[in-house]
């Protein structure tokens, strides 16, 4: 992540701080050398939510700052469920995502207990009712996990029909809508390049994002990026991948018109007159990925099932997991396993074939 993007995540971190209590902002200075920005940001969401429903289930005190640690000392385990039920019930939250909430109150009230002290050198909590509280039970098998992928993912034949698509067939489709149109012309190159980039090495969606032209090595189809856990790796992609991002570097300069400083590869056309370059943030990424893929008709495609396909196809080509796991990324060759069921079906033909 450069320096650029780190400043920006900071600050919106230092702007939700500014609205939750003393303590929590203590805690996640205590964090800032071993979480990701982007984990610290997610962590401040949640506890945004959290202390917002404490002020309007238990009338905590008027504002989500204000609440003191007595209050959070005397909170009961019922008290704790009915928290996990409004988000399940009230927000729509999986129990996946409950856990992930559940998990950054745990680590809060860990550190309010155990870890950090007052001048007296006493804990700032007493009593840590997380600790009694248990995350969601969800057990599914990798072959569970592989028959819910099974569904959003890319076979063979659809990478390059997908791409193409994007590359062309999505402007002829959207002819009559001018500003679609002229947006798409635009954005064409930029597109194809980025999701060429994730069927061809299976990166993610934050990795992707924070990629700067010094980054890429087009004569070894090699690009330096930040994993999870702020790891630095180079990672192989295809000669397609090579292709369209030697077509998007070619006309970005002349179209995005960047500064010598903007340096990040994928590019955020500028709005309005006076627009300023920017980044292409996830978050902008994923939607025109959800844009191409239900303009395309498989609507559940995702980045996530992008880089699923690309696993799941170099697999069958190849069955080799351990240099899947390291283009992956993965930390537990376990989570790469999951593409060995992806492809069990050619097994079973396989098999079946015996019969004849």
């Amino acid at each position: 992540m450069d320096k650029i993007t780190r400043s920006h995540y900071m600050s919106r971190i230092d702007e939700k701080l500014m609205e939750l209590p003393w303590y929590v902002t203590e805690y996640i200075d205590t964090r800032k050398r071993r979480l990701s920005h982007t984990t610290l940001l997610n962590y401040c969401h949640d506890y945004i939510i959290f202390f917002d429903w404490l002020v309007s289930e238990k009338f905590a005190a008027p504002t989500r700052k204000e609440i003191e640690l007595s209050i959070l000392e005397k909170l009961t385990v019922r008290e704790i469920e009915s928290f996990l039920t409004f988000l399940e019930y009230q927000l729509g939250n999986t129990k996946l995502t409950i856990n992930r909430k559940l998990s950054a109150l745990k680590s809060l009230f860990d550190y309010l207990q155990n870890k950090a002290e007052t001048s007296d050198l006493k804990p700032y909590l007493e009593r840590n009712v997380m600790a009694k509280i248990e995350f969601n039970a969800i057990k599914e098998s990798q072959e569970t996990i592989a028959n819910r992928i099974e569904g959003k993912i890319l076979r063979a034949d659809d990478f390059e029909l997908f791409r193409q698509f994007i590359a062309h067939d999505f402007g002829v489709q959207n002819r009559d809508n001018k500003r679609l149109y002229q947006f798409h012309e635009f954005n064409r190159e930029r597109d194809t390049a980025i999701v060429s980039l994730i069927l061809g090495s299976g990166l993610r969606l934050s990795e992707v994002s924070g990629i700067n032209i010094e980054d890429l090595d087009m004569n070894k189809g090699l690009v330096r990026v930040i994993r999870k856990g702020n790891k630095e790796q180079y990672v192989y992609f295809s000669e397609q991948a090579k292709t369209d991002l030697e077509n998007y570097v070619q006309i970005r300069s002349d179209r995005y018109k960047p500064e010598k400083s903007e340096t990040y590869l994928f590019m955020a056309a500028p709005i309005g007159r006076k627009g300023k370059n920017r980044r292409l943030t996830p978050r902008s990424i994923q939607k025109l990925i959800e844009k191409y893929a239900k303009a395309y008709g498989k609507p559940a495609l995702t980045v996530h099932s992008l880089r699923h396909s690309f696993a799941t196809r170099y697999h069958q080509e190849n069955n080799d997991v351990p240099r899947l796991k390291n283009q992956l990324g993965h930390s537990s060759i376990q989570t790469t396993m999951i593409y060995t069921h992806l492809t069990d079906e050619e097994m079973q033909k396989a098999v079946n074939n015996m019969d004849k």
